[in-house]
């Protein structure tokens, strides 16, 4: 996402532009394809509301910026209640393609296992930088890769959903059209039922780190086993939460727990299940997730997995141009950095590719102002996290200079209102 974001920006801008992609001659464990921003994980940007969530403001900035990733997506936009999922093989596959169209944009497929000594550059390697280059980041910048495990949630066949347990409906009906609000596929769980699920997801086998080998968990993407190891309760209040949801079988009958499966492709014959990412051994996965009411004949197209992510220290090794401090000449955009998400990798490729296109032509591109989306989440990797306990972090108001609306969960609504206001104006005279 991050480097076709950049290329596409630093082109626009009147610079030719170099793409280094090592897929597919060299693979990694998670993708499957050499097309760029390829979606390994879900296929969903999240929110796109863009009054009232940081990520949907994050969206119409990226929109307003003339970002590809945006562009794209919603060219390819599935039904998905308030957020923007997309048909994940044509969405990277139109992205591809508009970028190897590019008059100024060429490809060299090889593996970069060294950072460069001159040039101008952007490392946008992703949640899994190879190997070699990632040795050559920690020896250039005398400090250990932080690292962390992601993991994927399996994808189920539409047509082997029971639908006569399941239902769909978005949550709070959710959505302007009948195909929003009915985005989602429903798999209802009884008290005894859920129980029962839990017992086996801490039961079931699971696939262990090597020895030696240590990294934390993002919470935004935690296993779901791992949350069950929180508390029983866990799920039940978070992925699996029952509110918002009405049995169109039983409609009397409030579920204890509710699994959501949300659209992966246009067709609609895949569905991902929502916050399902796990570690369990493939084995351990179909015979678990069966226990689903609904899935208890489900064939999957993919089950899940866990993979290890690198990011450098941000606030320690990078200036406010998001150059390496000790090889200015080297930018790092993307997941690398330490945001997470596809969104706001994205969107810190599409701020790199400017301003590498901005220095290259003699002049310095200011950040965008912390009261943007996109200035908030620059200014926390460039500097405004704690450098010894920064982690992965995704867009949220938290990271936005303080804006005065009080008033309970009412004025919360209009506290975000304020912050999307105040950032629309300032990102649209930053543009400018």
């Amino acid at each position: 996402m991050a480097g076709a974001e950049a290329a596409w920006a630093a082109a626009n801008a009147g610079i030719p532009v170099v793409i280094h992609e090592m897929r597919p001659k060299v693979a990694t464990f998670a993708h499957r394809t050499g097309d760029f921003a390829e979606m390994v994980c879900s296929n969903s940007f999240r929110s796109d509301d863009h009054e009232q969530n940081a990520v949907g403001l994050l969206h119409w900035e990226m929109r307003s910026a003339g970002g590809i990733v945006m562009e794209t997506a919603e060219k390819h936009r599935l039904p998905a209640g308030g957020a923007l999922a997309v048909d994940r093989d044509p969405f990277a596959a139109a992205v591809t393609a508009r970028l190897k169209a590019h008059p100024l944009i060429s490809t060299s497929y090889e593996e970069v296992t060294e950072l460069p000594s001159s040039g101008h550059w952007i490392i946008a390697t992703g949640p899994l930088t190879s190997p070699a280059l990632a040795q050559s980041i920690r020896a250039a910048t005398g400090a250990e890769a932080l690292a962390f495990f992601d993991a994927i949630a399996p994808i189920v066949y539409a047509d082997s959903i029971d639908m006569e347990q399941a239902w769909m409906q978005s949550r709070y009906d959710k959505g302007e059209t009948e195909d929003e609000q009915k985005a989602y596929i429903n798999c209802p769980m009884t008290k005894d039922e859920y129980e029962a699920f839990i017992d086996a997801l801490l039961a079931a086998d699971k696939t262990e780190f090597h020895e030696g080998e240590t990294a934390g968990y993002f919470d935004g993407c935690l296993p779901i086993e791992v949350m069950a190891e929180r508390g029983r309760e866990t799920l039940r209040h978070g992925p699996m939460k029952p509110v918002g949801l009405t049995n169109a079988h039983k409609p009397d009958q409030k579920p204890y727990a509710v699994v959501q499966l949300r659209r992966d492709n246009k067709l609609g014959t895949l569905y991902n299940i929502v916050g399902f990412q796990t570690k369990m051994k493939y084995g351990a996965q179909t015979s678990v997730f069966r226990m689903i009411p609904g899935l208890q004949d489900a064939s999957f197209a993919r089950l899940g997995g866990i993979h290890r992510n690198t990011f450098i220290n941000s606030p320690t090794l990078l200036d406010h141009q998001m150059r390496l401090k000790t090889y200015p000449h080297i930018r790092f955009a993307g997941q690398i950095t330490g945001v997470e998400g596809y969104v706001e990798s994205a969107a810190m490729g599409l701020l790199a590719g400017r301003m590498a296109a901005a220095e290259i032509k003699g002049a310095t591109l200011p950040p965008p102002p912390p009261e943007t989306a996109m200035g908030a989440l620059v200014t926390h990797i460039t500097g405004g996290a704690e450098a010894k306990t920064f982690q992965p972090m995704n867009v949220n108001f938290g990271l936005f200079p303080p804006i005065d609306a009080k008033g309970g969960r009412r004025g919360r609504a209009v506290r975000y209102k304020a912050y999307t206001d105040r950032a629309k104006l300032a990102f649209a005279e930053w543009l400018l």
